[in-house]
C-alpha cells in the first residue's frame, strides 16, 4: 500500500507543477474573475450616451420618437439637429455625433426615415431605432384608421399559453428552469474533464514507458497498483483545479449577489438548484471519471510512444462525444426513446441519466439501475483493464491497433 501512495504522490506533485498545469489554471481563473466582473468591464470601456441627431422634415414626429426611443433604451440620446441633411453628415463625419436621422413622411402622411453613420456595422442602435419608429407609424395608422387604440394594443398582446403537466410527479417549467443550469454545467464540465484527463492519463503511462522508468516502476510495484494510482493521482489533480474554479467562482458570486441576481443566474435557474441535483451531479461525475480513466489507462498501457497515444484512445474520445451529443439533443427532449435507452448505456450514463435526473422526475429504482449498471461497468472495465494493463506496459515498439489487447493480455498470464 506504500508503494501506491508513493506512485500516487508522485503523479500527482509532477503534474501540478508543470507549465501546463499553472498556466491553464491561471488562464481559467482570469476567465472566472472576469465573468464575475463582466458589468464593470463593460461599464469601463462605454463611452456613455450614443447621441443621435434628427432632423424632423414633418415637424411633428420629433417628440414622440425621441420619448419612444429613449424609454426603450437609456444609452441612446435623441437630439434635434437645426442645420441642413448635409450639415447633419457632416457632424457625423467629425464625430459630434454618432449617426443622423432625417425623419420625413409620405404620401399617405405615415412616417419614413433615412439613416446616415460612418459605418453601418452597428446595428443594435438601429433595430431600436427602427422598431419605435415602426410603432410610431403604427400609432399614426391606426389614428387615421380610426380604430381604438386600446382594442389595437389588445390584439398585439402576447397569447396567454399556460403549460400545465396533468402528472403530479412531473417538474414543472419554474422546476425546469432552475434544473436547467446544473446541467448544462455538470455536461460541460464532465465532457472537459474526461477529454482532458482521460488523455493525460493515456500520455502520462505513454511517457513513462517511452523513457524506460515503467521497466523500473514495475519492478518495484504491480502495474495493477500502478494503474490506480495514476488514476487516482490525477483524479486528485482534476478535483484540485475543479476546486479552485468552484471555490473561486462561488466567492466571487456571494461577494457580488446582489449585482449578480437575475440575468445569466435566474435565466439557468442556478440560485434555486436543488440540492440532490448537485448530490447526483457528484456521483455521476466520479463514476464517469472513473468509467473513463480507467479505459484511458488500459489504452495508454499500449503504446509506447506519446504519438500514438492520442490515435489509441480515439475511440473512447468518439464515446464521449456521442454522450455529449444524446445528451444536448436532451436538453429540449428528456424524455425521448433515444435519451431513455442511452441513460442504461454505461459510457453514455453519466451524461445521459444525469440530464434525466435534471429535467425529470423519474423513479428511483430507475437511477439506481443506471448507477449498478455503471459501476458493475467500472469493477469489470478495472478488472479487464488490470490485465491488459500489467501485459500492455511490458509492451514496447510502435502499437497503434486494438489487437495488441490480446497480446497484452498473454503477457499478463505469463507474468504471474
Amino acid at each position: 500500500m506504500n508503494k501506491f501512495w508513493i506512485i500516487l504522490s508522485h503523479t500527482y506533485m509532477t503534474r501540478v507543477k508543470t507549465k501546463s498545469f499553472l498556466i491553464s489554471t491561471a488562464v481559467t481563473l482570469l476567465l472566472i474573475v472576469g465573468l464575475a466582473n463582466f458589468q464593470s468591464i463593460i461599464e469601463l470601456f462605454d463611452d456613455g450616451k450614443d447621441e443621435i441627431a434628427v432632423i424632423d422634415e414633418s415637424n411633428e414626429l420629433f417628440d414622440a420618437y425621441k420619448e419612444s426611443v429613449e424609454n426603450v433604451n437609456e444609452n441612446i440620446g435623441i437630439v434635434a439637429f437645426d442645420g441642413t441633411e448635409e450639415e447633419g453628415k457632416e457632424a457625423v463625419q467629425e464625430e459630434e455625433y454618432n449617426a443622423l436621422i432625417v425623419l420625413s413622411t409620405n404620401e399617405n402622411q405615415l412616417p419614413e426615415a433615412s439613416y446616415y453613420a460612418n459605418t453601418i456595422s452597428e446595428t443594435s442602435n438601429q433595430q431600436v431605432l427602427v422598431q419605435q419608429l415602426q410603432q410610431l407609424k403604427v400609432a399614426i395608422a391606426t389614428q387615421q384608421a380610426g380604430v381604438d387604440e386600446a382594442a389595437l394594443a389588445e390584439i398585439y398582446a402576447p397569447v396567454t399559453f399556460d403549460t400545465i403537466a396533468l402528472d403530479e410527479t412531473a417538474k414543472s417549467e419554474e422546476e425546469l428552469s432552475q434544473a436547467r443550469g446544473i446541467v448544462y454545467v455538470m455536461l460541460f464540465l464532465l465532457y472537459m474533464a474526461v477529454m482532458m484527463y482521460g488523455q493525460m492519463i493515456a500520455t502520462e503511462v505513454a511517457t513513462e514507458k517511452s523513457s524506460r522508468v515503467m521497466e523500473i516502476l514495475v519492478s518495484s510495484a504491480s502495474p495493477v497498483t500502478h494503474m490506480f494510482a495514476k488514476i487516482i493521482g490525477i483524479a486528485l489533480l482534476g478535483l484540485t483545479q475543479v476546486g479552485l474554479f468552484v471555490g473561486i467562482g462561488y466567492y466571487l458570486i456571494t461577494s457580488k449577489q446582489d449585482e449578480l441576481t437575475g440575468g445569466f443566474f435566474e435565466i439557468f435557474g442556478i440560485q434555486d438548484t436543488s440540492l440532490s441535483i448537485y448530490i447526483y451531479a457528484i456521483v455521476f461525475f466520479v463514476l464517469g471519471y472513473l468509467l473513463y480513466a480507467t479505459l484511458a489507462a488500459m489504452l495508454g498501457s499500449l503504446v509506447s510512444r506519446v504519438e500514438d497515444a492520442q490515435q489509441m484512445i480515439m475511440p473512447m474520445t468518439f464515446l464521449i462525444l456521442i454522450a455529449f451529443f444524446i445528451s444536448m439533443f436532451g436538453i429540449g427532449m428528456p424524455d425521448s426513446a433515444l435519451v431513455t435507452v442511452s441513460s442504461y448505456i454505461p459510457f453514455f450514463s453519466p451524461m445521459v441519466m444525469f440530464l434525466r435526473v435534471g429535467m425529470l422526475d423519474i423513479p428511483a429504482w430507475e437511477i439506481a439501475l443506471s448507477i449498478g449498471i455503471l459501476v458493475a461497468t467500472i469493477i469489470l472495465l478495472a478488472v479487464i483493464g488490470a490485465r491488459v494493463y500489467k501485459g500492455g506496459v511490458l509492451m514496447y515498439g510502435r502499437s497503434s491497433s486494438f489487437k495488441d489487447l490480446k497480446k497484452a493480455m498473454a503477457l499478463s498470464k505469463k507474468d504471474k
